[in-house]
């Protein structure tokens, strides 16, 4: 199994949040370089995992909470491409609670990881 570090990839998906958020602040998308999400660290780290690992619970859970984060990332950038910034607005809080779920899934995997 390829371990990943959590505590890091807890630190760069926060970070990639912040980003995100003060260019939907500031309404520049364009110019934020992950804009597109290609280059999501934690999608890579995730991707090296195999093994009994990639089988687990815990493990599926995260891939579909992750991958729930950045489709809402991805509509709030298409509302606001497309003129609709106020129904991208409402999607803010449903994309702070998917970070949150994926912090907390992370820190699931952490503890199995220990065992």
């Amino acid at each position: 199994m390829t371990r990943i570090d959590i505590d890091g990839a807890i630190r760069l998906h926060n970070h990639w949040r912040r980003q995100f958020i003060n260019a939907f602040a500031g309404g520049n998308y364009a110019d934020m370089p992950l804009s597109e999400h290609s280059s999501c660290t934690l999608a890579k780290a995730l991707a090296d995992i195999s093994g009994a690992a990639a089988e687990t619970s815990d493990y599926r859970e995260l891939i579909a909470i992750h991958q729930r984060f950045h489709g809402l990332a991805n509509d709030i950038v298409d509302l606001s491409n497309n003129g609709l910034g106020d129904a991208a607005d409402l999607l803010l809080p449903e994309l702070n609670e998917a970070s949150h779920q994926l912090v907390g899934q992370l820190d699931k995997l952490r503890a199995a990881q220990n065992r």
